[in-house]
């Protein structure tokens, strides 16, 4: 009988948590899936390919070219992985948005633009609620507490037992065991994927994402120690995850060119697939960042704008463990790490939680908008106990979790009257 009463408790918060985190998981599903195909949708909407191989130029006369013909100040240059894809150059109108311009290496055109990231911009803005701002960021956090939380209660209830099989669908689309059935089975056979990108999202975090950043860099387990200046935005932008919290030092007056930046970085083995971010004041130095696909690409080189000497180099085999598991749990949510396997997994974790989506409100809608039955008031402690210990490791999703807990006190109080 307790047990009875502690499925109902189990099965009660995993209701009400789906209501709470619903639509932004539905929104986060779909995003997600898009953005894994980012390098094919901006292949399709922008100049990315050119036409034929091409010879380049050097970075120095495409950036002229630019400068040249927008008259804004470029803040830094990428470099493709392969001869037959246009170069990236970045200004910053005023210091707000950025443009990407699309650059023929070969001759300096400007082949067209991407303006604010682009189409895939808004899909990754979207994805982190960024267009929210801090609010949005804060709600992401409690999503992925509460997406955590699913996922617990979803494998209990869902756990093979006397007459329920954790993989069946049966009965008819209009009967209600056939909706529950199927979002019990694609819950289950998804639960893992689902569950490892809510965790590995929580590092973009503001909150737990910055405390865990500020630990690693306190203790350095993610790069070595660095001077206390500060990089730019594009540089943070550009860095891995575990090196942003990160400085650099000051140099003396006098800056080496781009030129020699790259011809230093080729010398150091990155000939291709890499950023060059430009000094954003004078005294600042150079910053090579590896364009990231395996976590253990990452790589950046500090070179010193007025001698060209590496200050700094930078890459995976200098991380500490708990950096390196942060970094890597970021390419796989990326659906980069292991190639296509991988972006088909995440793919089909992104699809299964947007099926979820969908059929918890028509299993809702097929028990005639009926909440679950209540627990008794043990089974209620115990189950709230275990949520609020998920809660502490997540702390907003804690405090939400608290205030769902006191919400539901104050209406059984006015339901009794």
């Amino acid at each position: 009988m307790e047990d009875a009463a502690f499925y109902r408790a189990m099965w009660r918060w995993h209701f009400y948590a789906g209501l709470i985190v619903l639509p932004v998981l539905a929104l986060m599903a779909v995003t997600g899936a898009l953005y894994l195909y980012k390098p094919e949708v901006e292949a399709w909407l922008y100049p990315v390919t050119l036409d034929r191989p091409a010879v380049a130029a050097s970075p120095a006369r495409l950036i002229a070219a630019v400068e040249r013909r927008t008259g804004e100040k470029v803040t830094q240059i990428t470099v493709p992985q392969t001869a037959d894809q246009s170069w990236r150059v970045m200004t910053r109108p005023g210091g707000g948005a950025p443009i990407v311009h699309f650059v023929d290496p070969a001759d300096g055109r400007l082949l067209g633009e991407m303006r604010g990231g682009g189409v895939m911009g808004v899909v990754k803005n979207l994805h982190s609620l960024a267009l929210t701002g801090a609010v949005g960021n804060r709600l992401v956090e409690v999503v992925a507490g509460w997406a955590i939380l699913l996922c617990v209660t979803g494998l209990y209830l869902r756990w093979p037992r006397r007459g329920q099989p954790a993989l069946a669908v049966r009965g008819r689309p209009k009967g209600r065991l056939f909706w529950r059935d199927l979002h019990g089975t694609l819950g289950f056979l998804s639960a893992g994927v689902i569950l490892f990108l809510a965790v590995t999202g929580m590092p973009w975090t503001e909150i737990w994402g910055g405390g865990l950043r500020a630990v690693v860099a306190a203790n350095a387990w993610g790069r070595p120690k660095m001077a206390s200046i500060p990089w730019s935005a594009p540089a943070k932008e550009a860095l891995p995850w575990t090196l942003r919290e990160g400085g650099s030092g000051a140099g003396g007056p006098g800056d080496v060119g781009v030129d020699a930046v790259a011809r230093v970085a080729a010398g150091r083995g990155i000939s291709a697939g890499y950023q060059i971010i430009l000094p954003a004041q004078p005294g600042a130095p150079y910053l090579v960042v590896t364009l990231v696909e395996r976590a253990d690409d990452a790589r950046a080189l500090t070179i010193d704008a007025a001698s060209g000497a590496v200050v700094q180099d930078m890459d995976w085999r200098m991380f500490g463990p708990g950096a390196k598991a942060v970094e890597w749990g970021i390419a796989v949510h990326q659906g980069q790490q292991y190639g296509e396997a991988n972006r088909l997994l995440m793919l089909a974790g992104c699809l299964c939680l947007l099926a979820l989506c969908l059929t918890a409100p028509i299993l809702w809608w097929k028990r005639r908008f009926a909440t679950p039955p209540p627990a008794t008031p043990g089974a209620r402690r115990t189950v709230a106990a275990l949520m609020i210990a998920i809660g502490v490791l997540f702390p907003l999703t804690g405090l939400s979790m608290v205030a769902a807990l006191l919400g539901e006190g104050v209406a059984r109080r006015v339901a009794r009257g």
